[in-house]
C-alpha cells in the first residue's frame, strides 16, 4: 500500500457478515531481535505443527502490522501452521535504536531474515501485502534457500509497475482531499495521517466494509517519517527480472477492484514467474482478506496445503 485512510462516520447499517469481523485481540510482542539499527518486535501465533511457518508481511510502507490483523483470517490460518508477523523497522513496536539507520530494500530483507534466523527456521512460507509484496519478493531473490512457498497479495516487484488507478477513477475524491488539505491547520504529523485515512477510503469495493472496518482501525501505527524513508529508498528497486527465476510454488493475489495495484500489476507478475497461480478475488478492493475473507483462507489453505 504505497501510502494509504479516512475515518468515515457511515451510518449504513452492518450484515453479520461485516459485523463477525472482529480485530485479532491486541498482545505483546513473542519476543525480539536486536540489530545495530533496530529492536524488531515480532508475534507467533498458533502452536508448531509440521506444517512450514509463514510470515504475513505488512505493507505500507510506515504502517504496523496492525492493519492486516483486523480480522480473525491470520488466527484461523494459524490453526494449521504458525504465522508470524513482526513490525517493520521504524514502525509500530519496532523503533530504530539508530536514528540515521537506511532504509533501503536490503536493510528490509536483513531484517526479515534476522527473525526467520532467530526463530531457527530453514525454510519459510511468506505472505507479503501491497508493500509487503515488494519485500517478500526482494526476499526472495536474496534468499531462495529459504523459501519454500510464496504468496504476493495485492502486491508489486516494482514500484514503477505497479497499474495505480487512483487518479482515474477517483478525481474527485482527491480534488476535495487537495482542498481540505489547503484549510487544514493541524501539525504536519496530523496531516499526513488524514492522507493516510483518505487514502484508504478509496481502496476499498464495499463502502460497508470500509466502514465497519475503519470504525474498528482508529489507529495503524503508522509512521510518515518512516514511510518517506523507505518510499525515497525503495523508489527505484526493481525485481522483475528475478521473478522469472523463482523455482518455488508461488500464488499472486488481487482483488479484481483494487485501485491501488490494480489486477494487471498481478497479471503480469503471475505471467513472469514460471508456474505461479493466480487468483482474483471478484467483491474486493486493495485487502482481499477483508473483504472477501472466507475465499482468502479457503485459497491460502488450499495453496499452503497443496
Amino acid at each position: 500500500m504505497k501510502t494509504l485512510l479516512l475515518p468515515l462516520a457511515l451510518t449504513l447499517p452492518l450484515s453479520l457478515g461485516v459485523a463477525a469481523q472482529t480485530p485479532m485481540p491486541v498482545i505483546p510482542p513473542t519476543g525480539h531481535v536486536t540489530t545495530p539499527d533496530v529492536t524488531l518486535a515480532y508475534w507467533v501465533y498458533g502452536a508448531p505443527q509440521s506444517t512450514t511457518p509463514i510470515f504475513a508481511v505488512n505493507g505500507g510502507p510506515g504502517l504496523s502490522h496492525i492493519y492486516m490483523v483486523q480480522n480473525d483470517v491470520w488466527q484461523r490460518i494459524a490453526q494449521h501452521r504458525q504465522v508470524i508477523f513482526y513490525d517493520q523497522r521504524g514502525t509500530g513496536a519496532s523503533p530504530l535504536t539508530n536514528p540515521s539507520a537506511p532504509q533501503a530494500i536490503d536493510a528490509q530483507v536483513a531484517d526479515l531474515d534476522a527473525v526467520r534466523n532467530h526463530l531457527h527456521l530453514a525454510k519459510i512460507d511468506l505472505c507479503g501485502d501491497s508493500f509487503g509484496g515488494l519485500l517478500v519478493v526482494a526476499y526472495a531473490a536474496a534468499h531462495p534457500e529459504h523459501v519454500h512457498q510464496l504468496i504476493i497479495s495485492d502486491g508489486l516487484a516494482s514500484w514503477d509497475s505497479i497499474v495505480h488507478l487512483v487518479p482515474q477513477v477517483f478525481p474527485d475524491k482527491l480534488e476535495a482531499q487537495a482542498a481540505a488539505a489547503k484549510a487544514f491547520t493541524a501539525t504536519t504529523e496530523a496531516q499526513a495521517q488524514q492522507g493516510l485515512r483518505d487514502h484508504f477510503g478509496m481502496i476499498f469495493y464495499s463502502p460497508e466494509k470500509l466502514a465497519h472496518y475503519m470504525a474498528s482501525a482508529p489507529d495503524l501505527g503508522f509512521s510518515p517519517s518512516t514511510a518517506e524513508a523507505v518510499g525515497t529508498a525503495t523508489a527505484h528497486v526493481d525485481y522483475t527480472a528475478a521473478l522469472a527465476k523463482f523455482n518455488f510454488p508461488t500464488l499472486v493475489i488481487n482483488g479484481r477492484y483494487d485501485m491501488n495495484v490494480a489486477p494487471l500489476t498481478a497479471y503480469r507478475m503471475a505471467k513472469a514467474i514460471p508456474n505461479a497461480k493466480l487468483v482474483l478475488f471478484e467483491q474486493s478492493g486493495h485487502l482481499p482478506s477483508y473483504e472477501e475473507p472466507e475465499k482468502y483462507i479457503q485459497v491460502l489453505n488450499d495453496f499452503l496445503t497443496n
